[in-house]
């Protein structure tokens, strides 16, 4: 059976990752018709926007959409293309696994986090505005007990689904007492109807501390949106980096999956950088999609192909200027070998 998924190969380094994903996936044997369209800045010379309407139907219609990474202008210009497309599309819950892979330079050994991250609220809903022009910005932050309710209950499920024994509400209760209060209130009720699954509660200050002095002691951590970003990125860096670790936005019947990495626009064209998080977050999407045997195979071969050393990108050398480094598409071509 043939699935239609949507693919936005992005920009920067993007259409690079995307173009050796797609081929190792071909080579798993399941059948994917690429529905492919532009976001980001390539839309808005065509189309005039960043996330055009037609990009939005065709991930309504097939249900599951690839994306590869999308530069967001700093301080100016259009709003994240991410951001857009979760709230367009109610794609609730951010999960981020984060696992040791031997064979990539880390400070640990055998970290296994997964990070579900409240996507639609929190500080990401964009309301801000200068309250005096040039001296003074105030930006609005918006929990509410129905997402905050979706996001826990999201993480609970997952732990049940995938045998985890910890789930972690992360917060900020202690200062922002009324918004972070109520997140933690229906975290807290919401852990009542899951017996069989531990549950406890962090300041997310303390538990960044926490995660550099001992990850081993965390399983499923739960966020908002903001803290949530923040502690994904860390828990990357304990695994080695974004350039390893894949992401999903998932809803209600309706999921876009994505590398964590940006889009690295300096090293566009250079065929130099690790296709990993790519390949990874379509094999979250082919699991997603009940391939879970070509997943499984992907995940193998990549684990393989870094755990040997040879053929890989610069940044799993030991040393970043390593001569025997090979390039995107080769790696992706080692990948496939290994299938």
């Amino acid at each position: 059976m043939a699935h239609t998924v949507t693919l936005i190969p992005g920009d920067g380094i993007g259409p690079e990752v995307t173009q050796a994903m797609c081929r190792v996936v071909e080579a798993t044997g399941v059948q994917i018709e690429w529905e492919v369209h532009e976001a980001g800045e390539p839309a808005i010379a065509r189309y005039g926007t960043p996330l055009p309407e037609h990009v939005l139907e065709s991930i309504r219609r097939n249900k599951v959409g690839l994306k590869g990474p999308i530069t967001t202008p700093i301080g100016k210009g259009f709003r994240s293309v991410n951001v857009g497309l979760r709230q367009a599309l109610n794609l609730y819950a951010n999960l981020r696994p984060c696992k040791t892979i031997p064979g990539v330079p880390s400070r640990y050994e055998n970290v296994d986090l997964v990070v579900v991250r409240e996507n639609t609220e929190g500080m990401y809903v964009g309301i801000e505005h200068e309250v005096i022009p040039n001296e003074a910005a105030e930006a609005v932050r918006i929990i509410t007990r129905r997402a905050s309710e979706r996001i826990v209950r999201f993480a609970f499920d997952y732990a049940r689904a995938h045998g985890r024994k910890l789930v972690t509400a992360v917060h900020k209760g202690n200062i922002l007492k009324i918004t972070d209060g109520l997140f933690l209130r229906c975290a807290q009720e919401v852990a009542a109807q899951y017996p069989d699954i531990a549950y406890n509660e962090r300041i997310v200050d303390n538990l960044c501390m926490q995660l550099v002095q001992r990850p081993h002691e965390y399983d499923v951590l739960v966020l908002t949106n903001l803290f949530g970003d923040i502690v994904s990125d860390l828990c990357c860096g304990l695994v080695g980096g974004l350039g390893v670790a894949p992401g999903a936005n998932i809803g209600d019947g309706v999921a876009v999956f994505e590398p964590v990495h940006g889009s690295a626009p300096k090293y566009a064209g250079q065929n130099k950088v690790n296709p990993t998080a790519m390949i990874r977050s379509a094999a979250m999407m082919l699991e997603y999609i009940g391939e879970v045997e070509a997943a499984r195979r992907i995940e193998a071969a990549v684990e393989k192909v870094i755990a040997a050393g040879e053929k890989v990108t610069y940044d799993l050398k030991p040393s970043r200027d390593d001569p025997t480094a090979v390039g995107t598409q080769e790696m992706a071509e080692a990948i496939i070998a290994a299938l």
